[in-house]
């Protein structure tokens, strides 16, 4: 709508501006000679006031309804001072001096343009809630005595038997009754490695069965499942979040009493001194001066173009008041995996048996694997492919759940298994897995002839930005808090390499919105910085969420800020760009408003006494002068460097701020944030 409005204002305003006797006269050209021409200014302001002013008309009165004085209030009363004051020049009721058609014309076309900025700029979904419910399938399999009958799964009854395939979702939470699988819990649980569960055991609906069938007894439907919960969490977090008022609306709501007041005063003295006519002159132009030229595009400029800077670099800006907020976080909450970690396992160390070489062993795990669609399997498989070793083709290949895989390579039987195998095979485990195990790895022994040859480490590996990221962070005298739901051992040994300040393990995904309400209770602004279904609610609840781009929908639609690349330096470009977009944002406010602030005494008459009074074309022509300059100083913000590798160097103080600015230290950037902390 504004954009359509501002299209066609703009039009209208061209010949309005053009064709006015009071814009002619002080640029000092003459109108054609042509009959009528004085009435086209009146006419086309008059629709320009009409048309192109209803919605901020129509703001101010809510505004006045509300009793909360903003900037819809402060346009809708300059333009229609300016309204009524034009048409009572152009009927002869008032002095020629009150003519402000193009001024009239003008404002409403800048504040078209700044509130059609604005509106593209906060584009968002709100699609988490839709994409928590695309988790479930959209057929289950219900078993009725001899038969297999598809349902949809919200036609799932309790005590209902559904079965599950290999790489099928569970419909329903419930408990296996037959057969065993690794389940792939982490979009809900946030765990990187596949759990077996068998008989007994409880399965969360939206989980994947990742290389047998289950059959399991639903236990819990619609709203009683774990994912419901989640969504519930969701819904209420977002309800909590309220935006932060615009700083540009509270110095509107400011300036519109400023002025007001201004205009009484100006009329009660010009009207005291005996001049009454003056008195009116006076006070429409101060309240005409008042118009918010450049203060209605100090921010929205600001924001245009910061969005698409943003962009630029990898952040997507889906909440203004999210992003506006992570220039005082002093916290940041990174979820492990997917975020700090790659979310998938990778082989870590190799130890061979005597008479064992490591690549040997390697290239006949792989080769045993090599038919297993098991995640360890595939990592195994890649590592033997990264070192350029030559596979071998298997034979005879074989899985068995909790155990491992047997197949026949090169005339060996080779088998590939954990703690299980080893037990079946009543083998010893090699001296260096103890230490792999206790750092949280996944150990697998590779055993050839019945003889264990070797044993390979596999965890999810940490990415190489992560430690950077932490780094930087801690320049900026951020504090880095880890949470997840993996194992102790797991989360501290990351923690541990990274230099993680405080770690929150085996944290259900009902709880981690309550350790980020922790972190806030104890006075800390926390970014949560995520990618799973189970961060969801998380983000939501912290100052600002962060999700990952090649994270999960429902991630992306719980955050505020996401981040298209998965390399955790981004962090570091949303807080620069916040910082450096929020001191835009004060010094437009700060021009903007300080014109109107000086301006208004001037046209009220304040130096009339030595003989000065502003003239009204020239205090119109200062306004917009100050609505370039405005516009001038947002578009430095074209000059900010947004790559990761910029930001990080940032926060050790070798980035240098947009022209004009003082360059921005490290030292400066912890003053700022022990400042707010205090």
């Amino acid at each position: 709508m504004f954009r359509r409005l501002f299209w066609i204002m703009l039009i209208l305003a061209l010949p309005t501006v053009l064709l006015n006797g009071m814009f002619a006269d002080f640029l000092g050209y003459e109108l054609p000679d042509v009959a009528g021409i004085e009435w086209v200014s009146p006419a086309l302001g008059t629709i320009i006031y009409a048309w192109g002013g209803r919605p901020f008309l129509s703001g101010a009165i809510d505004e006045l309804r509300a009793r909360k004085p903003g900037m819809m209030l402060l346009i809708g009363m300059a333009i229609t001072v300016a309204f009524i004051a034009s048409l009572g020049a152009s009927l002869g009721i008032f002095s020629h001096e009150l003519d402000f058609w193009w001024e009239m014309a003008l404002l409403v076309v800048i504040m078209l343009l700044g509130h059609w900025l604005e509106m593209r700029s906060l584009a968002q979904t709100t699609s988490a809630l839709d994409s928590l419910a695309a988790l479930l399938p959209d057929v289950a399999e219900r078993v009725e005595g001899d038969e297999i009958v598809p349902v949809a799964p919200s036609d799932l009854r309790l005590g209902d038997v559904v079965i599950v395939r290999p790489g099928g979702r569970v419909p329903a939470d419930g408990e296996v009754v037959d057969g065993g699988a690794d389940v792939d819990e982490s979009m809900i649980t946030g765990e990187s490695k596949p759990v077996l569960r068998t008989v007994g055991d409880h399965v969360v609906a939206g989980t994947v069965a990742t290389d047998n069938s289950l059959r399991v007894q639903v236990s819990a439907i619609g709203d009683d499942t774990a994912l419901a919960g989640i969504q519930r969490l969701v819904a209420e977090a977002q309800a909590s979040t309220s935006r932060a008022q615009l700083l540009a609306d509270k110095a509107a709501g400011w300036l519109f009493w400023y002025a007001l007041i201004a205009a009484i005063i100006t009329t009660v003295v010009w009207a005291s001194l005996g001049v009454p006519e003056s008195a009116l002159v006076r006070a429409i132009t101060v309240l005409v001066i008042a118009c918010p030229h450049a203060l209605g595009l100090a921010i929205p400029l600001v924001v245009s173009i910061s969005t698409e800077r943003a962009a630029r670099g990898g952040v997507l800006i889906k909440d203004r008041a999210a992003m506006e907020r992570m220039r005082s976080v002093n916290s940041v909450l990174f979820d492990k995996t997917g975020t700090l970690t790659k979310g998938e396992p990778a082989v870590t160390d190799l130890a061979a048996a005597d008479g064992f070489e490591v690549d040997d062993l390697l290239r006949l795990a792989a080769a045993a694997e090599a038919e297993s669609e098991h995640p360890l399997a595939r990592a195994i498989v890649a590592a033997a492919g990264h070192r350029g070793l030559d596979v071998p083709r298997a034979t005879e290949f074989r899985a068995a759940t909790a155990v491992g895989v047997r197949a026949t390579v090169e005339g060996h039987e080779v088998h590939v298994g954990g703690p299980a195998l080893l037990a079946q095979r009543s083998a010893r485990q090699l001296q260096e897995s103890a230490t792999w195990a206790q750092a949280g790895a996944t150990v697998l022994h590779i055993l050839i002839d019945g003889e264990v040859a070797g044993a390979v480490a596999l965890a999810d590996e940490v990415r190489e930005e992560s430690r950077q990221a932490v780094d930087a962070l801690h320049q900026l005298g951020i504090r880095v808090v880890m949470i997840t739901g993996d194992a102790e051992p797991v989360a501290h040994a990351v923690a541990a390499e990274l230099g993680i300040d405080q770690v929150f393990a085996q944290v259900r995904p009902e709880d981690k919105s309550d350790k980020v309400l922790e972190l806030q209770k104890e006075g800390r602004i926390v970014a949560m910085v995520g990618d799973g279904v189970n961060d969801a609610p998380a983000l939501a609840q912290a100052d600002v969420g962060i999700a990952i781009g090649a994270g999960t929908d429902v991630a992306v639609g719980s955050a505020g800020v996401i981040l298209a690349s998965d390399d955790p330096r981004s962090v570091l470009s949303v807080i620069q760009l916040s910082r450096a977009s929020y001191r835009k944002m004060k010094q437009n406010l700060w021009w903007a408003a300080g014109y109107n602030i000086a301006a208004v005494p001037l046209a009220a008459g304040v130096l009339a006494p030595v003989g000065f009074v502003l003239p009204m074309a020239v205090g119109a022509v200062l306004m917009s002068l100050s609505t370039i300059i405005v516009a001038l100083n947002a578009q430095l913000l074209r000059r900010l460097d947004l790559n990761p590798q910029a930001s990080t160097a940032a926060a050790y103080g070798a980035w240098k701020a947009p022209s004009g600015d003082v360059a921005e230290t490290a030292l400066e950037h912890t003053e700022e944030v022990a400042v707010q902390s205090r």
